[in-house]
Formats: C-alpha cells, sequence, structure tokens
C-alpha cells in the first residue's frame, strides 16, 4: 500500500525526461547555496553558548563589551540571559527564529542604530532574571511591590549599562573575526 503511493507520488512529482539533466544540475546548484550560505554565516557556531557567536554581526559589538566589562562575565554568557530555559525543545527553538529574523534583518542591512529588544525577548530575559537570582528577590518586600514590572526597570544598567548605539563603546576590544576569504598581502 504505502509502495504504492510512494511510486504514484513519483510519477506525479517527477520531471519529464528531457528535463531531468537540468533538475538535478538546478537542484545541485541550489543545494550547495545554501551550503555556503550555512558555512559563510557561521551558522555551526550557532548551535553553541560561546558569547563570541553574538559578535558574528557587528552591531552586536556594544552589547558584547558591556556585557564583557560587567559582573555578569564572570558568571553568565549571553543565552543563559537570552534565551528560554525551560526545556531543550524550547531553548534551540527560540534560537532558530530569533536567528532568522536577526540574520535577515542584517543581510537586508534593516537594522537600527539603536537595537531594542522585542516582547519575547523581554518575557525571556524576565524570567531568566527571576531563574537566577530567586533567592534573592523572594526575599525582599521591595520586589513583591514591583511583581508586574521588569527587573531592569530598576536595574537599567545591568549588565548592558546605557548601550544606545554603535558609538557607546567606540574603543571596545571586541574579538576580532577571522576573513572568510584570506588575501595575499
Amino acid at each position: 500500500m504505502l509502495k504504492k503511493k510512494l511510486n504514484r507520488f513519483i510519477d506525479i512529482t517527477a520531471p519529464p525526461n528531457k528535463w531531468k539533466v537540468p533538475v538535478i544540475v538546478i537542484s545541485g546548484i541550489l543545494t550547495a547555496f545554501v551550503f555556503w550560505i550555512l558555512y559563510v554565516g557561521n551558522a555551526a557556531s550557532y548551535l553553541s553558548d560561546n558569547p563570541e557567536t553574538c559578535v558574528n554581526c557587528h552591531v552586536m559589538f556594544p552589547q558584547y563589551a558591556s556585557w564583557q566589562n560587567s559582573s555578569h562575565a564572570r558568571v553568565t554568557n549571553c543565552n543563559d540571559c537570552h534565551v528560554p530555559h525551560n526545556n531543550v525543545f524550547n531553548k534551540y527553538l527560540f534560537k532558530a527564529t530569533d536567528g532568522l529574523r536577526h540574520s535577515t534583518i542584517f543581510t537586508l542591512r534593516l537594522e537600527e542604530e539603536v537595537i531594542k529588544i522585542k516582547q519575547a525577548g523581554k518575557d525571556v530575559v524576565q524570567s531568566n532574571c527571576i531563574r537566577c537570582h530567586s533567592s534573592l528577590v523572594g526575599n525582599t518586600s521591595l520586589h513583591n511591590n514591583y511583581k508586574d514590572e521588569y527587573c531592569w526597570k530598576c536595574h537599567e544598567e545591568t549588565p548592558h549599562g546605557t548601550v544606545s548605539s554603535l558609538s557607546s563603546f567606540p574603543n571596545a576590544r571586541v574579538p576580532k573575526l577571522s576573513p572568510l576569504i584570506k588575501t595575499d598581502k
């Protein structure tokens, strides 16, 4: 039964005999193009928790520099705050959807000079603030009075300071990216 359905699907979708070679060539070119994009975009790095991955896009230099000089740099990485930790599937789904949105915006040069976090990102950061600082949050009456507020309403300098644009950290030291295409000089 299944084999019969598979053969019927192949009969319907298979190109005519005179088109088979062009279809195979075009499919090969498209496949190579996809792998080239994944290589150029350093796609495998996004599976890690390495903070240097976030500076694959130069617009993240100020955020990287401000995190690197904060107390959070000693105990966290970018994903600890900006990615959900309720389960592995949700973590990588969030990374994939957020990453695709970021890569589309940066590739098409649609980014704003002042990067702003989206609502989904705010919810994740808030959840992670509470997850990491739960022993502190529950022990003060001050936090109980502001349950509906984001943590950074009061802790706005943590950990990125007053980062507002690419010029916020003009002399920041960030990891130097290796060039994809090496030139002989």
